[in-house]
């Protein structure tokens, strides 16, 4: 079992480890090209698969990429929601509401650093239902730093604390596409209550040979509702966890490898609320994954993983439950000139993200975005999640649900520095024992926007 103690000294063995590593060339791509003759130990870095990465498939496509800019930005949306108050009254409740968010983004890269920061406050007043009015706070933050050539070091966080998960400038960030099989940080959406959500990862890499990797990483996630009144039925959560890799590569392109994965989710009721149980319960997760991931391309791959997990649920007042069951992932992402897609699939058992107890959940999102012209951009996103208690002595009180929502937008640039947005956002939820949402299941979000953006390149 990792604890965040043995993740701890796992990470300094392994940095103590790069120090006797020589200084290689920069700009070294992490798949090889095609066309290089011959190639060294010191000259080929290998990429870090999405199985055992903590880093997200990226959003845009690589004619939207900036490099080393200072961005400065501001952005007023309108967006009418038909189901503002869930779980509240005897008929759904409709309103406008109107934000603004001022925003800067800081990102620069050397040979041996990669640093991007971001923040983007805002606040959202609605015309009829004033007592939802919200301030927003939207920060993140990820480093990247190769300690010698073969030893990379990464760290990021990310927070939100909204009362509406969908009134981000960015849709695309509430439910980012992942190639790991992490346990989910929202399972249940509440789309309009008090939450803060803050999640934060470190990975350390050892390319000790030419075609050999070893890595490990924690990670981290709270999620807490303040309201009780605005989202009854659902839970806090808190997950800690760890694990540790091996990847090997076979002919430049084809990656396989293995990992032991902890997490440690403990499921909380809130302060003001008397449940059923009242109690909290912590689940307890072990997985050995064996993974495989092929890169078609440098910017397109695809990965399959899988093997057993392990989890031991107990608290609640009842008995302690522990099984095995099977656990696997797949994933494809692909980033063009212009175009941008990326797709995943998970099943594994884990805990946390508003519901109660230790759920088995099948669960695929997907994202795409085209670039039609120089000025014109649209982009689709799609999630489904189904979720079972596993707990035999819960599931017939928390028996779990689904989830199925999507969003399309389309984008219009006006020079460089003007954007006009409109899309549409849909959700569907059915979960019989959480009140929040199961009364009216259904949410309807249509929203315009326009932003201003200046960029002022920096360092050179």
């Amino acid at each position: 079992m990792i604890n965040s103690k043995g993740c701890l000294a796992l990470l300094m063995f392994c940095a103590v480890l790069s120090w006797s590593q020589e200084q290689a060339p920069t700009n070294t791509p992490a798949v090889e090209p095609e066309n290089t003759q011959e190639v060294t130990t010191d000259t080929v870095r290998m990429a870090t698969p999405p199985p055992v990465s903590n880093a997200d498939y990226p959003t845009q496509t690589l004619s939207q990429e900036r490099s080393d800019y200072l961005l400065l930005g501001l952005t007023f949306q309108a967006a009418y929601t038909d189901n503002l108050l869930e779980g509240i009254g005897t008929k759904p409740v409709s309103d406008i509401g109107y934000s603004v968010w001022p925003s800067i983004a800081l990102q620069e890269t050397t040979s041996r650093m990669q640093t991007l920061l971001s923040y983007s406050p805002g606040f959202t007043e609605y015309q009829y239902t004033s007592s939802r009015n919200e301030v927003d706070q939207n920060v993140s933050a990820s480093f990247q730093y190769r300690l010698s050539p073969h030893v990379t070091l990464s760290l990021r966080d990310t927070l939100h604390k909204t009362s509406d998960v969908f009134s981000a400038p960015d849709v695309v960030s509430v439910l980012p596409v992942s190639g790991s099989a992490l346990p989910p940080t929202l399972a249940v959406i509440a789309p309009v209550a008090d939450q803060l959500s803050n999640t934060a990862g470190a990975e350390l890499t050892y390319q000790f040979g030419r075609d050999s990797m070893v890595g490990a990483s924690g990670n981290f996630n709270n999620l807490y509702f303040a309201n009780s009144g605005q989202i009854s039925g659902l839970y806090n959560s808190t997950t800690q966890g760890g694990s540790g890799f091996y990847s090997h590569r076979l002919a430049r392109r084809h990656y396989v490898g293995a990992t032991y994965q902890y997490q440690n989710v403990q499921a909380s009721p809130l302060g003001s609320e008397t449940g059923v149980l009242g109690f909290d319960t912590t689940t307890q997760t072990q997985a050995m994954l064996g993974f495989y991931t092929v890169y078609l391309k440098p910017t397109l791959s695809f990965s399959l993983s899988g093997g057993p997990q392990h989890y031991d649920i107990s608290g609640a007042g009842l008995p302690s439950s522990q099984a095995w069951k099977p656990a696997a992932t797949a994933s494809l992402g692909w980033q063009a000139h212009h175009t941008n897609f990326a797709a995943s699939y998970a099943r594994i058992i884990s805990g946390g993200g508003g519901l109660f107890g230790a759920y088995q959940s099948n669960s695929a999102n997907g994202s795409i975005r085209q670039v039609l012209t120089p000025s014109w951009n649209v982009g689709v996103d799609a999630f489904y999640s189904i979720y079972k208690e596993v707990d035999p002595n819960l599931a017939s009180l928390y028996p779990g649900g689904h989830t199925v929502g999507g969003s399309a937008s389309l984008q219009r640039r006006f020079g460089t520095r003007w954007n006009a947005q409109a899309g549409y956002t849909r959700l569907h939820q059915t979960y019989a024992n959480i009140a929040a949402v199961s009364t009216f299941p259904n949410v309807n979000r249509e929203w315009i926007s326009i932003s201003y953006q200046f960029a002022k390149p920096i360092g050179r």
